[in-house]
């Protein structure tokens, strides 16, 4: 920002505060206690049939204000949209009407008004009082040009939803899906539940934790990177269907699909198997689309994506195979694979596995062509510490994740419930965080104790609510869905 604009910001907020000062000398409110409205903005023009030359109270803030000799025309916005208000010095008196010409765009204000329509035909409130509620010290960003710096939109998000009402409703339908996705999980039965979300061991998925630590017991806890083994921690104990949709916490890289911390809906649900888990999600996204827009097709960066049941479901295996031509179920060695990737240009180590391979292969060069809503099944055991093997090859899990336009929304299991093959797969994973691999999993005795207490056949299901929100309201990164972002400290001017 230059020289000069910081200089004419800092006149402007000068004259609102002596603004301020002069309106304290005046003995008038510049904060008020309360004001009750009676309607919000929307409902002025929705109802007006029923409100027509009716009084109403409205509260909000000034966004325009058009000044024409003794009357004035002004926007005014709360959170259900504007309405234009109507303020003539014949209606309120002259030291009232002085009194709303020395108003600043962003101040707040209540009025007391009826409801008509102007001569051009527009529904607006002649008002016949107002009162200042909060003086607005600062000066919103210039009508024309907005607020567009991305890096100010998301540190002051306050003033991104002040300055641009879409942004606004981008939260609203998310708190909307949030709302319906609970409605649907308790329709089916399942109950929502709270887990701990500072851990005393890193688990339940593969990725570097934060660390905190603990005072009163002298000891490190982790923020959480997953409920997963706390939720099937209940299902030993008996509940046989629970969800928890809270924060999760991964100390890793950030991008337009990464944030350090966000929101996820996990479940489990005893009896059931990853066939169930794929059924389900199929079903509650759809539903998610039909309740909160309206349609099962919705439009994401120009490109239409249908949702409706059923979705396309194929192995990574047959996936690598249509999106690359290599054939991993022809290759029984670990060199074959490192070979074949080599082929099409992927750079892999010789120490990697045929699963780690068959990974890395599908990462690089099928996600991205997975546009419609696609399983893809059968991830190899490397990448799968918590996932059911499959008795015919047991180098698979039964294990999918979903994608849709080249992301993953979902990542779900028939979840493992054999102790013994648990504890095997926590060792392996040890190992790896010995040698280096700081998003591999730690060791759980108590889970491995609580599973030899007996878990009975699980299906697990864990959705990304953030890059859910983004396809279901076409927001290109998650910073838009997250109302608070991570951000790095602002610099002390």
């Amino acid at each position: 920002m230059s020289e000069n604009v910081l200089e004419d910001m800092n006149d402007l907020m000068l004259q609102r505060r002596e603004k301020l000062n002069q309106l304290r000398e005046d003995k008038e409110k510049a904060f008020a206690d309360k004001y009750l409205p009676s309607h919000h903005a929307k409902d002025v023009e929705a109802d007006f049939a029923e409100l027509e030359e009716k009084e109403v109270k409205l509260t909000g803030r000034l966004m325009a204000i058009r000044t024409h000799g003794k009357a004035s025309f002004a926007d005014l916005a709360d959170m259900s949209g504007q309405v234009q208000l109507y303020v003539k010095q014949n209606n309120i008196g002259e030291d009232r009407y002085q009194f709303f010409q020395e108003l600043d765009l962003g101040d707040l204000v209540g009025i007391t008004g009826t409801v008509f329509k102007t001569n051009r035909g527009q529904v607006s409130v002649r008002v016949s009082s107002f009162e200042l509620l909060t003086k607005s010290l600062r000066p919103l960003p210039e009508k024309f040009h907005g607020l567009k710096d991305k890096d100010i939109r998301y540190r002051q998000r306050y003033l991104d939803l002040i300055v641009n009402p879409d942004v606004k409703e981008t939260f609203v339908i998310r708190s909307k899906i949030i709302r319906e996705m609970r409605k649907f999980l308790e329709e089916k039965g399942f109950l929502e539940v709270e887990t701990p979300m500072m851990h005393p061991i890193a688990g339940g998925a593969t990725a570097r934790p934060f660390i905190t630590h603990h005072n009163t017991l002298d000891m490190d806890l982790y923020l959480r990177i997953a409920p997963e083994l706390y939720l099937k921690r209940l299902i030993v104990g008996g509940f046989e269907k629970v969800f928890e949709i809270n924060r999760n916490f991964r100390n890793e890289g950030m991008s337009y699909k990464h944030n350090p911390e966000f929101t996820t809906m996990e479940l489990y649900q005893a009896q059931a198997d990853y066939h169930d888990m794929m059924e389900l999600t199929e079903n509650l996204v759809n539903d998610l689309a039909e309740k909160v827009l309206g349609t099962s097709k919705v439009e994401y960066e120009e490109t239409e994506i249908d949702f409706t049941p059923a979705w396309e479901r194929i192995t990574m295996v047959e996936a690598v195979k249509k999106y690359t031509g290599l054939d991993f179920s022809e290759f029984e060695s670990d060199a074959e694979a490192v070979e074949a990737a080599k082929s099409i240009g992927i750079e892999v180590s010789s120490k990697m596995t045929y699963g780690e391979i068959l990974n890395e292969v599908f990462e690089e060069r099928v996600e991205d062509k997975l546009i419609q809503p696609t399983f893809i099944m059968d991830y190899p055991i490397e990448v799968s510490p918590l996932a059911k093997k499959i008795e015919a090859d047991p180098r698979f899990t039964y294990r999918f994740e979903a994608f849709v336009y080249g992301r993953e929304i979902a990542n779900a299991f028939s979840e493992l419930n054999d102790p013994e093959d648990q504890r095997e797969r926590f060792e392996k994973q040890t190992a790896m965080r010995e040698a280096g691999d700081e998003e591999a999993q730690m060791m759980d005795y108590d889970f491995i104790r609580a599973l030899e207490y007996g878990m009975p056949p699980t299906g697990g299901l864990g959705i990304g609510i953030d890059r859910l929100i983004m396809l279901l309201t076409d927001s290109s990164t998650i910073r838009d869905v997250i109302l608070f972002p991570t951000m790095r400290p602002e610099r002390n001017e």
